[in-house]
Protein backbone atom coordinates (compact mmCIF):
# COMPACT_ATOMS: atom_id res chain seq x y z
CA UNK A 1 0.00 0.00 0.00
CA UNK A 2 1.30 3.45 -0.51
CA UNK A 3 -0.18 6.70 0.37
CA UNK A 4 -1.11 9.23 -2.48
CA UNK A 5 -0.10 12.28 -1.28
CA UNK A 6 -2.44 14.96 -3.65
CA UNK A 7 -1.40 18.58 -3.65
CA UNK A 8 -4.00 21.61 -5.69
CA UNK A 9 -3.35 24.13 -7.72
CA UNK A 10 -4.24 27.81 -7.94
CA UNK A 11 -7.88 28.39 -6.98
CA UNK A 12 -8.58 24.71 -5.84
CA UNK A 13 -8.50 22.52 -2.73
CA UNK A 14 -8.29 18.96 -1.81
CA UNK A 15 -11.85 18.45 -3.46
CA UNK A 16 -10.45 18.58 -7.05
CA UNK A 17 -8.38 14.84 -6.17
CA UNK A 18 -11.69 13.69 -5.00
CA UNK A 19 -12.49 11.08 -8.03
CA UNK A 20 -9.06 10.48 -8.13
CA UNK A 21 -8.78 9.68 -4.60
CA UNK A 22 -11.70 7.67 -4.65
CA UNK A 23 -10.13 5.29 -7.38
CA UNK A 24 -6.71 4.77 -5.16
CA UNK A 25 -8.79 3.92 -1.93
CA UNK A 26 -10.84 1.51 -3.89
CA UNK A 27 -7.50 0.09 -4.81
CA UNK A 28 -6.55 -0.67 -0.86
CA UNK A 29 -4.05 2.53 -0.79
CA UNK A 30 -4.06 5.96 1.88
CA UNK A 31 -4.79 9.37 0.41
CA UNK A 32 -3.89 12.72 1.80
CA UNK A 33 -5.24 15.55 -0.08
CA UNK A 34 -5.52 18.82 1.95
CA UNK A 35 -6.55 22.31 1.54
CA UNK A 36 -3.79 24.65 1.34
CA UNK A 37 -3.98 27.62 2.70
CA UNK A 38 -6.50 30.07 1.29
CA UNK A 39 -7.69 34.08 1.78
CA UNK A 40 -5.03 34.60 3.59
CA UNK A 41 -2.37 36.68 1.39
CA UNK A 42 0.89 36.17 3.56
CA UNK A 43 0.92 32.82 3.47
CA UNK A 44 4.50 31.29 1.72
CA UNK A 45 5.41 28.53 -0.32
CA UNK A 46 6.07 27.09 3.07
CA UNK A 47 3.34 27.50 4.85
CA UNK A 48 1.99 25.55 2.13
CA UNK A 49 4.66 22.77 2.55
CA UNK A 50 3.86 23.10 5.85
CA UNK A 51 0.32 22.50 6.01
CA UNK A 52 1.16 19.53 3.42
CA UNK A 53 3.70 18.11 5.89
CA UNK A 54 0.98 18.39 8.95
CA UNK A 55 -1.51 16.22 6.86
CA UNK A 56 0.80 13.97 6.04
CA UNK A 57 1.74 12.89 9.69
CA UNK A 58 3.47 9.59 10.31
CA UNK A 59 2.12 7.75 6.87
CA UNK A 60 5.27 5.68 4.61
CA UNK A 61 5.31 4.80 1.34
CA UNK A 62 4.67 8.51 0.07
CA UNK A 63 3.90 9.64 -3.55
CA UNK A 64 3.38 13.22 -3.86
CA UNK A 65 2.17 14.57 -6.20
CA UNK A 66 1.72 18.45 -7.28
CA UNK A 67 -0.62 19.55 -10.25
CA UNK A 68 -0.15 22.81 -11.53
CA UNK A 69 1.03 25.24 -9.28
CA UNK A 70 1.10 22.80 -6.59
CA UNK A 71 4.27 21.75 -8.69
CA UNK A 72 6.13 24.74 -6.70
CA UNK A 73 4.72 23.01 -3.25
CA UNK A 74 5.58 19.12 -3.77
CA UNK A 75 9.20 19.28 -4.56
CA UNK A 76 9.51 21.04 -1.26
CA UNK A 77 7.55 18.73 0.67
CA UNK A 78 9.99 16.11 -1.33
CA UNK A 79 12.80 17.83 0.42
CA UNK A 80 11.64 17.28 3.75
CA UNK A 81 9.80 13.89 4.28
CA UNK A 82 10.90 10.43 2.96
CA UNK A 83 9.91 10.16 -0.49
CA UNK A 84 9.73 7.18 -3.08
CA UNK A 85 8.81 8.94 -6.04
CA UNK A 86 7.68 12.65 -6.86
CA UNK A 87 5.02 13.15 -9.35
CA UNK A 88 4.12 16.69 -11.19
CA UNK A 89 0.96 16.67 -12.82
CA UNK A 90 0.59 19.23 -15.61
CA UNK A 91 3.06 21.09 -13.15
CA UNK A 92 4.88 24.82 -13.42
CA UNK A 93 8.82 23.07 -12.48
CA UNK A 94 10.18 25.86 -10.72
CA UNK A 95 13.83 26.45 -10.40
CA UNK A 96 15.76 27.62 -7.62
CA UNK A 97 15.79 31.68 -6.97
CA UNK A 98 12.54 31.79 -9.45
CA UNK A 99 9.42 32.73 -8.04
CA UNK A 100 5.98 31.73 -9.55
CA UNK A 101 5.37 35.24 -10.83
CA UNK A 102 8.90 35.27 -12.66
CA UNK A 103 7.82 31.64 -14.34
CA UNK A 104 5.82 32.78 -17.32
CA UNK A 105 8.23 34.87 -18.52
CA UNK A 106 11.88 32.32 -17.98
CA UNK A 107 9.65 29.68 -19.59
CA UNK A 108 8.62 31.48 -22.57
CA UNK A 109 4.57 30.52 -21.48
CA UNK A 110 3.16 32.98 -22.91
CA UNK A 111 4.59 32.32 -26.55
CA UNK A 112 3.87 28.63 -26.03
CA UNK A 113 0.45 29.45 -25.90
CA UNK A 114 0.26 32.14 -29.30
CA UNK A 115 1.82 29.62 -31.12
CA UNK A 116 -0.86 26.80 -29.91
CA UNK A 117 -3.38 29.29 -30.41
CA UNK A 118 -2.72 29.68 -33.93
CA UNK A 119 -2.97 26.26 -34.71
CA UNK A 120 -5.86 25.23 -32.67
CA UNK A 121 -8.00 28.45 -33.84
CA UNK A 122 -8.08 30.14 -30.63
CA UNK A 123 -8.87 27.22 -28.35
CA UNK A 124 -5.70 27.27 -26.35
CA UNK A 125 -5.46 30.16 -23.70
CA UNK A 126 -9.28 31.02 -24.34
CA UNK A 127 -11.03 33.33 -22.06
CA UNK A 128 -13.81 30.81 -21.26
CA UNK A 129 -12.43 28.35 -18.62
CA UNK A 130 -15.10 26.13 -19.96
CA UNK A 131 -12.75 26.37 -23.28
CA UNK A 132 -9.46 26.00 -21.62
CA UNK A 133 -9.71 24.51 -18.41
CA UNK A 134 -13.09 22.19 -18.46
CA UNK A 135 -14.05 20.88 -21.75
CA UNK A 136 -13.46 17.26 -21.85
CA UNK A 137 -15.31 17.41 -18.09
CA UNK A 138 -18.91 16.93 -17.78
CA UNK A 139 -20.85 20.17 -17.61
CA UNK A 140 -22.25 19.57 -14.15
CA UNK A 141 -19.25 18.79 -12.45
CA UNK A 142 -16.95 21.63 -14.29
CA UNK A 143 -19.60 23.91 -12.90
CA UNK A 144 -19.52 22.44 -9.82
CA UNK A 145 -15.63 22.81 -9.68
CA UNK A 146 -15.93 26.46 -10.59
CA UNK A 147 -18.00 26.71 -8.02
CA UNK A 148 -14.96 25.69 -5.61
CA UNK A 149 -13.02 28.40 -6.26
CA UNK A 150 -10.56 29.46 -3.85
CA UNK A 151 -8.06 32.89 -3.08
CA UNK A 152 -5.14 30.59 -3.55
CA UNK A 153 -2.09 31.15 -4.11
CA UNK A 154 -1.35 34.38 -2.08
CA UNK A 155 0.46 37.17 -3.48
CA UNK A 156 3.38 37.02 -0.80
CA UNK A 157 3.69 33.25 -2.33
CA UNK A 158 3.51 34.38 -6.03
CA UNK A 159 6.16 36.76 -4.99
CA UNK A 160 8.76 35.03 -2.96
CA UNK A 161 11.62 32.67 -4.79
CA UNK A 162 11.23 29.15 -4.77
CA UNK A 163 13.35 28.05 -1.58
CA UNK A 164 15.11 25.07 -2.07
CA UNK A 165 18.75 25.54 -3.59
CA UNK A 166 18.65 22.18 -5.64
CA UNK A 167 16.33 19.25 -6.78
CA UNK A 168 15.55 16.80 -4.19
CA UNK A 169 17.19 13.73 -4.65
CA UNK A 170 13.96 11.96 -5.62
CA UNK A 171 12.80 9.86 -8.10
CA UNK A 172 10.48 12.28 -9.90
CA UNK A 173 7.94 11.87 -12.93
CA UNK A 174 6.53 14.50 -15.30
CA UNK A 175 2.59 13.84 -16.40
CA UNK A 176 1.69 16.19 -19.56
CA UNK A 177 -1.75 16.00 -20.79
CA UNK A 178 -2.15 15.64 -24.31
CA UNK A 179 -5.53 18.12 -24.61
CA UNK A 180 -4.26 20.76 -22.19
CA UNK A 181 -5.48 24.59 -23.70
CA UNK A 182 -3.36 26.05 -20.66
CA UNK A 183 -0.18 24.39 -20.50
CA UNK A 184 0.42 23.58 -24.35
CA UNK A 185 1.44 20.28 -25.21
CA UNK A 186 4.81 21.17 -27.01
CA UNK A 187 5.43 23.71 -24.32
CA UNK A 188 6.25 20.74 -21.86
CA UNK A 189 7.73 18.45 -24.27
CA UNK A 190 10.51 21.32 -24.44
CA UNK A 191 10.52 22.47 -20.73
CA UNK A 192 10.62 19.26 -19.52
CA UNK A 193 13.79 17.94 -20.70
CA UNK A 194 15.03 21.70 -20.06
CA UNK A 195 14.56 21.65 -16.49
CA UNK A 196 14.11 18.13 -15.27
CA UNK A 197 16.60 16.28 -17.45
CA UNK A 198 13.83 13.65 -17.82
CA UNK A 199 11.46 12.76 -20.88
CA UNK A 200 7.22 13.57 -19.83
CA UNK A 201 4.85 10.72 -19.42
CA UNK A 202 1.71 11.74 -21.58
CA UNK A 203 -2.05 10.81 -20.47
CA UNK A 204 -5.11 11.88 -22.77
CA UNK A 205 -7.44 14.68 -21.05
CA UNK A 206 -7.45 18.45 -20.43
CA UNK A 207 -5.40 20.49 -17.81
CA UNK A 208 -8.32 19.17 -14.97
CA UNK A 209 -7.40 15.71 -15.77
CA UNK A 210 -8.32 14.16 -12.70
CA UNK A 211 -11.77 15.35 -13.26
CA UNK A 212 -12.19 14.32 -16.94
CA UNK A 213 -10.24 10.78 -16.73
CA UNK A 214 -10.09 9.85 -12.54
CA UNK A 215 -9.35 5.99 -13.45
CA UNK A 216 -6.64 6.86 -16.00
CA UNK A 217 -4.50 9.18 -13.56
CA UNK A 218 -5.10 6.63 -10.75
CA UNK A 219 -3.56 4.19 -13.32
CA UNK A 220 -0.32 6.30 -13.66
CA UNK A 221 0.58 7.20 -10.18
CA UNK A 222 -0.08 3.48 -8.92
CA UNK A 223 1.66 2.41 -11.54
CA UNK A 224 4.90 5.15 -10.44
CA UNK A 225 4.40 3.72 -6.99
CA UNK A 226 4.41 -0.26 -8.04
CA UNK A 227 7.79 0.77 -10.11
CA UNK A 228 9.04 2.39 -6.43
CA UNK A 229 8.46 -0.29 -4.63
CA UNK A 230 10.27 -2.85 -7.39
CA UNK A 231 13.28 -0.12 -6.82
CA UNK A 232 13.25 -0.51 -2.61
CA UNK A 233 13.28 -4.32 -3.18
CA UNK A 234 16.15 -4.51 -5.08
Amino acid sequence: MSTFVLIHGAGDGGWYWHLVEAELRARGHDVVAPDLPGDDESKTLADYADAVVEGVGGRQNLVVVGQSFGAFTAPIVADRLSVDVLVLLAGMIPSPGESPDEWWENTGYRAGVKEQAERDGGLTGNADPYVSYYHDVPRELAEEAMGKERAHPSRAAMDTAWPLEVWPDVPTRFVLCREDRFFPPEFFRRLVPERLGITPDEIAGSHCVALSRPADVADMLEGYAVAADMRKAE
